[in-house]
């Protein structure tokens, strides 16, 4: 096989490499040709001057935050010292402690502990709303606004009923947030809360307005509720509930967790007019006196009012009148329906107590009430909320009744001391109520006193036993528990 072989000059060899290196070099001309005729990036950048036209709720935000301060408080507690350990037992202790040994674990100790929570600047000379919660017992408590100052604030007053409590810290021109008009809030409107949960800083979470007059709860003496699903944790008790506007709406307070720490979406307000009345009075005279109208109201629910034969389920049910009350005084009777304070529908048992309870002593109100099937109108002076105490109550031995489901006996001196009814009453005792029952259902409790059926007064069992046999399946009775009346349909 001729095989050929190519051989080159080293001329012929330089002028190859060049026409490489040649070549090389125009590729990477090219490549850099190519991208400097890209066109650069056209970036459409926001104008800041725009900012008007925003639909968020940056701005209203901006001069909220500045409102809302952290509120710390301390409290000296004293706890049992826990001795880890024996006492060494030989004779040199002995001779201190006199030949007995001391039981270390009951000498207590000083603990401080510490609060965390929120509050809202109400007034430019100082004046900060908060819950009675984040202050109650304190000691010590120190207020930090928004840019970092620090301040020891002086409690004004608090009010535990209702859950809040006024400071004061010695500055002067602080922001303070614009007030707005809890009556005119609805049921869907925006709602945003304003606090320091769990102590990371100030935060704001957004929702609406899930429910108005919550009452029932069993958080406070007296609840008018603003419900939210507005997120609030812990830290943010005293912070602000605010509307779309900015205007403080609410005093946030409680959350529904069952069980757990964190929010749950059902969060609770309290309105800022009720707010407003407790924080005048407390800055005014130290503490917050409340009118009194000295009735047990209720709901009229559709069973009082079948029994009562009124076919409206408005109204608050006078269930009681305490002796020697303003209500006493006026007139006013166990069974009387009140439809009307000063002119205005009374919705139910606790919109007549907040109302009561928003006026002063010796406020003079006219009522309407509704008596045996006709309106009547009245006029009650109100006088002041008494110290209220109650007590225990408790059954004794059993008896038959007609009221299917529950035991009665007569009601003597010494069972009516036991049970706190006043002296002289007279009715049969709840000694057994079957939890099944319709009784149950109807709330009567053991311990009760049951005074009348059907409008009629009981004097024993057999006075019982008559009228629940005429009563056949509806029973309407007056029971007195632990000295307060008030009405049971079963």
């Amino acid at each position: 096989m001729d095989t050929r072989r190519v051989s080159i000059r080293p001329k012929a060899a330089v002028v190859a490499m060049a026409l490489a290196l040649g070549a090389g070099g125009l590729a990477v001309a090219a490549a850099e040709h190519a991208f400097s005729n890209n066109p650069p990036a056209s970036l459409r950048l926001a104008d800041p001057n725009e900012g008007a036209t925003r639909t968020g709720f940056a701005p209203i935000v901006k001069k909220v935050l500045p409102t809302v301060v952290t509120v710390s408080s301390t409290k000296v507690v004293k706890t049992p010292t826990e001795f880890q350990g024996q006492m060494p037992d030989d004779d040199f202790f002995r001779q201190f402690f006199g030949g007995s040994m001391p039981n270390m674990r009951q000498m207590p100790r000083e603990q401080r502990e510490r609060g965390l929570g929120s509050g809202v600047i109400v007034s430019p000379n100082g004046y900060i709303l908060t819950n009675n919660h984040v202050v109650d017992g304190a000691t010590d408590v120190k207020v930090t606004l928004s840019d970092n100052r620090e301040y020891k604030a002086h409690v004004v007053g608090t009010d535990p009923k209702v859950d809040l409590a006024v400071l004061r810290i010695d500055a002067s021109d602080l922001p303070a947030i614009v007030i707005g008009d809890s009556s005119k809030i609805q049921i869907g409107d925006y709602a945003l809360a304003v606090g320091d949960p769990f102590g990371v800083g100030k935060t704001v979470t957004m929702g609406i307005v899930s429910a108005t007059g919550r009452t029932n709860l069993g958080i406070e003496t007296y609840e008018d509720f603003i419900q939210t699903d507005a997120p609030i944790n812990p830290g943010n008790s005293g912070g602000a509930l605010i509307n779309d506007r900015g205007e403080l709406i609410g005093i946030n307070t409680a959350i529904l967790s069952h069980g757990s720490e964190g929010n749950q979406g059902i969060g609770f307000a309290i309105p800022v007019n009720l707010a407003r009345t407790v924080m005048d009075e407390i800055i005014k005279t130290g503490k917050v006196t409340r009118a009194y109208l000295g009735i047990v109201p209720q709901n009229v629910t559709p069973a009082i009012a079948k029994a009562f034969g009124v076919k409206e389920f408005t109204g608050a049910l006078v269930g009681g009148v305490s002796a020697d009350s303003p209500a006493s005084k006026s007139g006013l009777k166990n069974g009387d329906i009140i439809l009307e304070l000063n002119g205005k529908p009374v919705t139910d048992a606790n919109e007549l107590r907040m109302t009561i309870s928003m006026m002063a002593p010796g406020t003079t109100v006219n009522l309407k009430v509704l008596r045996d099937g006709a309106d009547r109108n009245m006029t009650v002076t109100l006088g002041e909320l008494p110290t209220e105490q109650a007590s225990a109550a408790k059954g004794s031995e059993d008896s038959n009744s007609e009221l299917s489901g529950i035991a009665v006996q007569n009601l003597n001196a010494n069972l009516a001391q036991q049970l706190g009814v006043p002296s002289g009453t007279q009715g049969v005792v709840v000694t057994k109520v079957d939890p099944s029952s319709a009784a149950a259902d109807a709330g009567l409790e053991r311990g009760d006193v049951i005074q009348e059926v059907n409008r009629k007064p009981v004097h024993n069992t057999a006075d019982f036993a008559a009228a629940m046999r005429i009563a056949k399946d509806q029973a309407l009775l007056l029971v007195n528990r632990q000295g307060n009346t008030i009405y049971v349909a079963v």
